[in-house]
C-alpha cells in the first residue's frame, strides 16, 4: 500500500495534513484530514477569573477573534444573570458584523473561492493566490476588496477597541459607545461595503454559470456533495441571525430535526474523539455516533454560511434576499453541494453589509444605556453562550465557583462541526479522482478544495478532553494486521 500526503495543507489557518492511502491497484482506498496541532484552551482557562475569559478567548486565534469574544460575552451575561440594554446588545451586533464581513471577503478573495475559481483549479500553484486573482479579476476588483476589508477593519478597531483581539464585551453589555463622529464614519463605511458584498455575489455566480466546466464540478453528485444534517441560529422568524436566537438543526431532507436554547445544547450535542487526530467529532446526541458517513442515519452536522441558508427560512435584510432567492433558484434547498459553500458566504457577506447599515444609522448606539451592572445576587457561576461563528456555530460554557474563579471551560468551536464533513468530502473527492496512483497538482488542489469551502480555522478548533497531548502509534503489517500498539 502506498500513500499520497499533503503536508502541510495550504490557505487555512492552522496546521493540518491530508493522508490518502492507495490501494495495490493505485485508486484510493482511504483517506484522512488529520489535525496535527494541541491547542489546550479549556484547560489553561481553568483557574482565572471568569471575567478574564473574553479577552483570554479571543486569543485562541486572530482570525476568528471578534467570535469568540462574542460567544464569551454572552456567556458571562448568563452566568451573571445580567440583561444587556438594547443599545449594548446593538453595539456588539454592528462589531460582529464588521467581523463576518471581514472575515468572509478573506476567505473568498485569498484564501479559497477566488484563486480556486476566478483564477482556476488546475491552474499553476504560483498563480492561485491574490496575486493572480487581481491579475485575471483586474486591479480594480484588488482595490475594492481592500477598501472594503480596511473599512470593516476600522469597524471593528471603532467599536472594539482593536481588531484582531477586541476589548469591547464587560458582563452586561459593552465597554465604550461611538462618538456621533464616529458613526456617522461607520453609517459611511458600511453603506460602501454593500455595493462591494453585492458585486462579490454576482461575480460568484457569474463565475460558475458561465464556466462550463465549473459548473459540472459545482454540480456533480459524485465529487463536491453531501447530505448531512445542517445546523445554525435563526431568529424569530426563521431567518438568518449571527449574534442571537435559537439553534436549528434540519434532515438532510430539510424537515426541522429539533429547535434548541443555549442551555439545552448538551441535550442535543454531544462529540467523539479519534486517537488520529486533536479536533472532536460533535454529533447529534440521539442520532448517535456513527462514524464518517453522511445521510439521515448519520449523525454528523454541517454548519457555516450554508448550514445556516438550509436551515433558514429567509435573509432579513432585502438585497442579501435578493440573493438567497437567486441562490435557492439554482440549487434546490437543502443544497447539498459542498462547493456551494462559497456562494453561501457571498450571501451572508451582503447580509452582514446591510444589518452593520441598519445599526448604524440607529441613534440609541450613541445615545442609549450601553451596560448593565451586574447584581451580586443574581450571580448564577454557570453561563452557556452561542453565537455564529463566520465557519459555524460556536459554543462556550463556563462554571465557576463563588468567586468567579472559572473551573470548567467547555468550547465546541463552529470548524469542529464541518469536521465530519470535511472528512467525508475529502475521501470522496480523492477517490473519484486519484486512480492508477495518478495525482498531478491539480487533482491535489482540487482535493484540498474540499475542506477549503467550510473555511476551517484549526488552530481555535483543536483541544484534548484530558488535557495532555496523548499519542497512540498503531504498527501494522503488510496484510494490514495489527501487530503492535505504542500509548504514551
Amino acid at each position: 500500500m502506498s500513500v499520497i500526503t499533503i503536508e502541510p495543507v495550504s490557505r487555512l489557518e492552522g496546521h493540518a495534513k491530508i493522508s490518502i492511502f492507495l490501494d495495490d491497484k493505485g485508486n484510493v482506498e482511504e483517506a484522512f484530514f488529520q489535525i496535527v496541532e494541541f491547542r489546550g484552551f479549556e484547560e489553561f482557562c481553568k483557574g482565572r477569573p471568569v471575567e478574564e475569559l473574553p479577552r483570554i478567548t479571543t486569543r485562541l486565534c486572530g482570525v476568528c477573534p471578534w467570535a469568540h469574544h462574542m460567544a464569551s460575552g454572552k456567556t458571562l451575561d448568563d452566568l451573571y444573570g445580567v440583561e444587556v440594554p438594547s443599545a449594548g446588545k446593538k453595539l456588539r451586533e454592528l462589531g460582529y458584523c464588521a467581523h463576518m464581513i471581514e472575515s468572509h471577503l478573506e476567505h473568498i478573495y485569498v484564501l479559497a473561492f477566488a484563486p480556486d475559481f476566478v483564477v482556476g483549479p488546475r491552474e499553476n500553484k504560483a498563480l492561485r493566490n491574490i496575486l493572480g486573482v487581481i491579475e485575471k479579476a483586474g486591479l480594480d476588483v484588488g482595490k475594492a476588496f481592500i477598501k472594503a476589508r480596511a473599512n470593516a477593519v476600522k469597524i471593528e478597531d471603532i467599536l472594539g477597541g482593536k481588531s484582531a483581539h477586541p476589548v469591547q464585551n464587560l458582563p452586561g453589555g459593552v465597554s465604550k459607545k461611538p462618538t456621533p463622529e464616529e458613526r456617522e464614519e461607520i453609517e459611511k463605511m458600511s453603506k460602501e461595503i454593500i455595493d462591494f458584498a453585492e458585486f462579490t455575489f454576482n461575480l460568484a455566480m457569474d463565475t460558475i454559470e458561465k464556466n462550463k466546466e465549473l459548473k459540472e464540478i459545482v454540480e456533480d453528485k459524485d465529487l463536491y456533495y453531501l447530505e448531512t444534517y445542517y445546523i445554525g441560529l435563526v431568529d424569530e422568524e426563521d431567518k438568518v441571525n449571527f449574534y442571537d436566537g435559537k439553534v436549528k438543526v434540519i434532515y438532510p431532507d430539510g424537515e426541522e430535526y429539533c429547535k434548541f436554547t443555549e442551555h439545552e445544547y448538551l441535550d442535543y450535542i454531544a462529540e467523539h474523539v479519534e486517537p488520529w487526530s486533536y479536533l472532536k467529532f460533535p454529533y447529534l446526541r440521539k442520532v448517535g455516533w456513527k462514524g464518517l458517513k453522511d445521510g439521515r442515519d448519520s449523525g454528523l452536522m454541517s454548519a457555516a454560511p450554508l448550514g445556516r441558508l438550509n436551515v433558514a427560512t429567509g435573509m432579513a435584510t432585502p438585497k442579501a434576499q435578493e440573493a438567497y432567492e437567486r441562490f435557492y433558484d439554482k440549487f434546490p434547498k437543502p443544497c447539498h453541494n459542498v462547493l456551494a459553500f462559497h456562494l453561501a458566504r457571498a450571501i451572508e457577506t451582503i447580509y452582514a453589509a446591510e444589518r452593520a447599515y441598519e445599526l448604524s444609522k440607529d441613534p440609541e448606539i450613541v445615545e442609549g444605556k450601553a451596560r448593565e451592572i451586574p447584581d451580586p445576587s443574581k450571580y448564577k457561576g454557570e453561563g452557556v453562550g452561542i453565537v455564529e461563528a463566520p465557519r459555524g456555530t460556536l459554543i462556550h460554557h463556563y462554571v465557576a465557583d463563588e468567586n468567579g474563579i472559572a473551573q470548567k471551560v467547555n468550547l465546541i468551536v463552529a470548524t469542529a462541526f464541518n469536521y465530519g464533513s470535511m472528512c467525508m468530502a475529502i475521501r470522496k473527492v480523492a477517490k473519484k479522482l486519484i486512480k492508477n496512483g495518478k495525482a498531478d497538482d491539480g487533482i491535489l488542489n482540487m482535493v484540498e478544495m474540499a475542506f477549503r469551502a467550510y473555511d476551517p480555522c484549526l488552530a481555535c478548533a483543536t483541544h484534548s478532553l484530558p488535557g495532555k497531548m496523548p499519542l497512540v502509534i498503531e504498527i501494522y503489517d503488510d496484510k494490514k494486521e495489527l501487530i503492535e500498539v505504542i500509548r504514551r
